[in-house]
């Protein structure tokens, strides 16, 4: 089993479709909802399409309004302009 990286955004209008456009597009992982956060469990890797938000939002979405409604992340981050992605390098990978 690969292991598991995670994000966690609080549970707000401007947060939810964000959510909703991660689990659609990592259908893998686990959305766990708590009252005031909502943590994204995934093995391996996790993808964060901006055009999935925009599509979810109706307007332009700049990847760095995650930050507005992220509480915390676990794995290490490769981000451009059209996705956010989430996973953990490993020794053997990087050499």
């Amino acid at each position: 089993m690969s292991p598991l990286v995670s994000i966690t955004f609080q549970t707000t209008d401007e947060a939810r479709p964000i959510i909703d456009a991660i689990a659609e597009d990592n259908p893998e992982a686990t959305v766990n909802v708590y009252p005031s956060m909502t943590k994204i469990d995934c093995p391996g890797r996790l993808v964060i399409k901006r055009s999935s938000i925009e599509h979810r939002i109706g307007r332009a979405f700049d990847l760095q309004e995650l930050q507005l409604n992220l509480i915390t992340l676990a794995g290490n981050v490769d981000e451009d302009d059209d996705q956010f992605v989430l996973e953990w390098h490993t020794a053997a990978r990087s050499a």
